[in-house]
């Protein structure tokens, strides 16, 4: 697995949001771009983390900063996620992973000594021109936007 850091070019994307309609990397072009990655939507650490990116949406703005979410989960999930918690911005569906995999939040982790394969929670900062700024893997839910925050102003 392939880790990302400043300096590279992040992966395009191209994936379905929660109505089905196609995003990708590029729609973002010129602006900076918080892409995080959460292993399943409406779990506890994932609803930490999507809310606090809601929560601190006026910052980000301030700090002219855009925000998908990244999961394998189907675009109705990502729907219902998205209402049940008004978040407000782009939760996009991978469900092949292959996204996930291009930027290294696809790997090995154990549950209860169970060892299996899934989405490694992980946060990126990407400037306008699509280069990283910021890549922080196993990222706690609630350092997401701070990380982000911090990066933007480097």
């Amino acid at each position: 697995m392939t880790l990302l850091k400043a300096g590279d070019r992040a992966p395009e994307f191209a994936l379905r949001n929660a109505a089905g309609e196609i995003v990708r990397r590029t729609d973002f072009k010129g602006r900076k771009l918080l892409v995080y990655f959460y292993p399943k939507a409406d779990t506890p650490g994932c609803t930490t983390q999507a809310c606090s990116v809601r929560d601190a949406a006026a910052d980000l703005a301030r700090a002219g900063i855009a925000a998908v979410g990244i999961s394998p989960d189907a675009p109705d999930a990502q729907a219902r996620f998205d209402g049940k918690f008004k978040l407000g911005f782009p939760l996009l569906s991978d469900p092949d992973h292959a996204v996930a995999e291009a930027y290294g939040a696809w790997g090995e982790k154990s549950l209860y000594g169970k060892k299996y394969f899934g989405i490694v929670r992980s946060a990126f900062l990407l400037d306008g021109q699509g280069v990283v700024r910021g890549a922080w893997y196993k990222v706690k839910p609630e350092d997401t936007v701070p990380n982000a925050l911090a990066a933007a102003k480097d």
